[in-house]
């Protein structure tokens, strides 16, 4: 444990599992407290296994055994409400608020479900509006503390390239997934820009994919496997690996937190493993 952070508490969302347990134990080893919020359980357009109660349970016994403190809430970022309810229980039992991490996300993107429009609009009300309302509930808890803070934003290497290259690889999931990726690069400058004054900043990380339940499961594998090669060739990265791991992108969340990243704000940061550069 570094204990670099010690004395701070972090918002993640998607804490269940995936990258959203990654951060939380990777900010937990640099001495942050933790408010972990999920949804635990399934979205009827998503064709794979969300996370699960017993997946958030583990990832509050894995921060406790860093030997810090965690309050877990199940809690839907497309209900304000609920979120402003679980960050308040968080904020009141651990004393602070200090790093945002807006995480919590869903890839209706293939399987029967994906071309549906209920696939289109839970992208847009997850990874779009979900965003929006964690920042919304947090940043004013932000600014009457005083002390700055830092608002780190998911979004994905589909926020700024296409992903689909043939009509074959049309779907609107995808296309939901894409435009509610690429919206929260704006929303975060817009964020990053009325925020700097208060020396809070706000930026949008980048990932390729991910080695996450949420790429390791059949509909991905089916998907691979009998997808048109050019489109399986939008997802290719120039490091020659298939995925990064959820602790890549942890070690930029945990460097957006810190005091090494005071002056950086307002950008997007990729961790693709070079996929911009085919």
């Amino acid at each position: 444990m570094s204990g670099r952070l010690r004395g701070a508490v972090a918002l993640v969302t998607g804490a269940a599992r995936g990258q959203g347990r990654a951060h939380a134990l990777r900010l937990a080893a640099d001495g942050a407290d933790v408010i972990a919020l999920d949804l635990c359980a399934q979205i009827a357009s998503v064709d794979y296994p969300l996370s699960s109660p017993s997946d958030l349970d583990e990832t509050v016994k894995l921060v406790e055994a860093l030997d810090r403190r965690i309050v877990a809430h199940r809690a839907d970022v497309r209900d304000r409400a609920a979120v402003d309810a679980a960050v308040a229980a968080g904020v009141d039992a651990l004393g602070r608020l200090d790093f945002v991490v807006a995480n919590a996300g869903i890839v209706p993107v293939w399987g029967p479900g994906s071309h549906t429009m209920q696939a289109w609009q839970d992208c847009l009300d997850v990874l779009l509006t979900g965003v929006l309302n964690t920042v919304e509930v947090t940043y004013p808890r932000l600014l009457e503390q005083g002390e700055g803070g830092s608002i780190v934003i998911t979004s994905s290497m589909a926020g700024v390239k296409p992903m689909m290259r043939t009509l074959a690889g049309h779907n609107l999931g995808l296309l939901g997934y894409c435009a509610a990726k690429a919206a929260l690069v704006s929303l975060a400058q817009n964020y990053a820009s009325i925020l700097a004054p208060h020396r809070i900043r706000v930026n949008t990380l980048h990932p390729t994919g991910v080695n996450t339940p949420m790429i390791q499961n059949e509909m991905v594998a089916d998907r691979f496997a009998h997808a048109d090669p050019e489109d399986v060739a939008a997802l290719v990265n120039a490091i020659p690996v298939d995925a990064v791991e959820p602790e890549d992108v942890s070690a930029a969340v945990a460097w957006l937190c810190s005091p090494d990243s005071r002056f950086f704000t307002g950008s997007a940061m990729r961790i693709d493993a070079g996929a911009n550069l085919r």
